[in-house]
């Protein structure tokens, strides 16, 4: 019974959630995704450096 009770509270929290959200605007969704690519490209850029650094290193030794 007690798994029976948390599935029901866990599908009206959910109800609840979806009910209080609602759909980015065309804008808003443009923002994320921009600021989603800009993440990825630093945190590449990053890495790409760390990769360079750790190749050249080495050699200089």
């Amino acid at each position: 019974m007690k798994l029976l009770t948390k599935i029901i509270s866990f599908l009206r929290e959910s109800k609840r959630v979806f009910q209080v959200t609602k759909k980015p605007t065309k804008n808003e969704y443009k923002t994320i995704v921009k600021v989603s690519a800009l993440g990825i490209a630093i945190i590449g850029t990053i890495g790409f450096i760390i990769n360079i650094l750790a190749q050249v290193i080495p050699k200089l030794f």
